[in-house]
């Protein structure tokens, strides 16, 4: 199980450095539009994910967000006690990779921590219900048809997303209160966050409640 923690709270802290780093080189570091720097993040995300699965995925499954965790301990794939630990690890992980990147950074920052006043409301929450809706039924099929590149899948599907969906997909608890606490154009102010959270949480049991519905008990065509 230490293994399993770590690999967790790694990839939730890499996960989030991507996500934070790519937004401050490309708007502030370089000097870049943000346009340009809305497609390098997807980039960035979508490769680095990508490799993180692929490096994880058989240590602890990958899930690096609480919402994917919430939905493999429906499933019983895990006990109630070693989720609340990858929740709580994952949420750690994040925190510290938002203090990791802006430490990679210095002199572009200032600082360690931050509090966002990045305004992300209006259709934005609704976005972001539909982004974690698909995100989370993407997963639970892959399980389904056994896939054998989730993780190529899921980098693919996270990367096309951020260029795709109003809130650039968040989709996940703990990168959202991780980005609570930069001043990068990737941040969210708190009252922002705390919607988006619960719109994740609805997309989610929303797929899970589909998935349940057509997918789970049927065969998959041949």
């Amino acid at each position: 199980m230490k293994q399993k923690f770590a690999a967790e709270f790694i990839g939730s802290m890499l996960l989030v450095m991507s996500t934070i780093g790519s937004m401050i080189m490309f708007t502030r570091t370089i000097g870049g539009d943000k346009n340009v720097a809305l497609l390098a993040n997807a980039i960035a995300v979508a490769f680095i994910l990508t490799a993180l699965i692929e490096i994880f995925g058989p240590i602890s499954g990958a899930h690096f967000n609480p919402i994917v965790t919430l939905i493999m301990w429906l499933e019983q794939q895990i006990s109630t006690p070693d989720a609340l630990k990858f929740v709580l690890v994952q949420i750690l992980g994040g925190i510290l990779g938002t203090a990791v990147i802006h430490l990679k950074f210095w002199e572009d920052m200032g600082g360690v921590f931050f509090i966002s006043g990045n305004v992300r409301n209006g259709s934005l929450y609704f976005g972001e219900l539909v982004a974690t809706f698909i995100l989370i039924l993407v997963i639970l099929m892959l399980g389904k048809v056994k896939s054998s590149t989730p993780s190529l899948m899921v980098g693919f599907l996270v990367g096309g997303q951020i260029m795709a969906t109003s809130s650039t997909i968040f989709a996940n608890p703990q990168v959202t209160i991780a980005r609570i606490l930069t001043s990068a154009d990737s941040g969210i102010r708190p009252v922002d966050a705390a919607v988006f959270i619960l719109m994740q949480l609805i997309g989610a049991l929303v797929a899970y409640a589909i998935y349940r519905l057509f997918f789970k008990a049927t065969s998959v065509p041949s």
